[in-house]
C-alpha cells in the first residue's frame, strides 16, 4: 500500500469514527471504489490506535474525573456516569467478539453497506426531528445508558456507524444533540480500546510490521479524529444532523449505482 492510500484511509478512519457516517463502511467502500487491495490487519490496528489516541487526548480530563469519582464517589453524578459507561460498553464488546468473523466477511458486502447507510440515515433523521432534546450527559439514567450501549452492538455491521447509531438512540431517548454526541464519544474510548487490544497479540508476534506506513496511518487517523470530535461538538450546538443524513443517502445511492453498473457490465 502506497503513502497516498495510507493517508487517505487514515483520514477516512478519523472522520468516519466520530462523525455519524461509519468509518468501517468507508474503509470497505473507498478501496472497493478505487480498486485498491485490502490494506490488511496490521494497518487496521494502526487506524484503531490512531482514533483511540484522539479520543483519549480530547477527553483526558473527563476520563480522569470519571475514573476518580467512579472508584471514590460512585454515588455522585460523575461516579454514576463512569459505571453507566462501563455497563453500556458490555453489549457492544460481547457482540463484537462473537461476530468478528462475520464482520470481516459477510457484513463487508457493498450492497449491504449501502442499505445500512440509508436505513440508519433515515433513523437518524427521524430521531433528530422527533427527539425531545431535554437530557444532558450529566442527567443520563442507567436505562438510557444501557439502551445506547445495546444499540452500539449494531455497529459491527459496516454502514451502521458506531457514533451514528449511539447518537440516534440517544436522540430518540430524549438527549440533547450535544449530550448525545458527548456520550457517544466517551463511550467510544473503551470499545475502540478493546478492538485494538484484541489484535495486539498478532502485532506483537511480528513487530517488524510497525513501519512508516503504520505510523503515518495512525497519526493521520489521530489528527483527523481530533478534528472530527471538535467540529461535531461545536456543530451540534446550533445545527441538525441533516447534512450527515443526506451524505449517507448520497453514498448509499452511489454504491448501489456502481454495484449495478459492474454487475451489468
Amino acid at each position: 500500500m502506497d503513502m497516498v492510500q495510507t493517508v487517505v484511509l487514515g483520514f477516512v478512519q478519523g472522520l468516519g469514527e466520530f462523525l455519524p457516517i461509519s468509518s468501517s463502511a468507508h474503509l470497505v467502500l473507498v478501496p472497493w471504489l478505487m480498486n485498491w487491495a485490502y490494506f490488511g490487519l496490521t494497518f487496521d490496528i494502526a487506524l484503531h490506535f490512531g482514533t483511540l489516541i484522539a479520543v483519549v487526548i480530547y477527553f483526558w480530563k473527563d476520563w480522569l474525573k470519571l475514573l476518580h469519582h467512579g472508584f471514590t464517589k460512585p454515588r455522585e453524578r460523575e461516579g454514576k456516569l463512569f459505571w453507566y459507561l462501563v455497563l453500556a460498553t458490555i453489549p457492544g464488546a460481547l457482540i463484537g467478539f462473537m461476530l468478528e468473523d462475520a464482520a470481516e466477511t459477510i457484513f463487508r458486502q457493498p450492497v449491504l453497506i449501502a442499505g445500512m447507510l440509508m436505513v440508519l440515515g433515515a433513523l437518524l433523521y427521524a430521531a433528530d426531528r422527533r427527539g425531545k432534546k431535554q437530557i444532558d450527559v450529566e442527567n443520563i439514567s442507567l436505562r438510557t445508558s444501557f439502551l445506547i450501549g445495546l444499540s452500539q452492538a449494531l455497529a459491527i455491521i459496516p454502514g451502521v456507524s458506531r457514533s451514528g447509531v449511539t447518537m440516534t438512540t440517544a436522540l430518540a431517548l430524549g438527549m440533547t444533540r450535544e449530550g448525545a454526541a458527548r456520550f457517544s464519544f466517551l463511550l467510544s474510548a473503551p470499545i475502540i480500546l478493546g478492538a485494538a487490544l484484541v489484535k495486539v497479540p498478532e502485532l506483537a508476534a511480528n513487530p517488524s510490521v510497525i513501519d512508516a506506513g503504520f505510523l503515518t496511518g495512525m497519526l493521520v487517523a489521530c489528527a483527523s479524529g481530533l478534528a472530527a470530535i471538535g467540529f461535531l461538538l461545536r456543530y451540534v450546538q446550533t445545527r441538525t444532523f441533516l447534512p450527515f443524513v443526506m451524505y449517507r443517502f448520497a453514498v448509499g445511492a452511489l454504491v448501489l449505482g456502481v454495484s449495478f453498473y459492474r454487475w451489468a457490465a
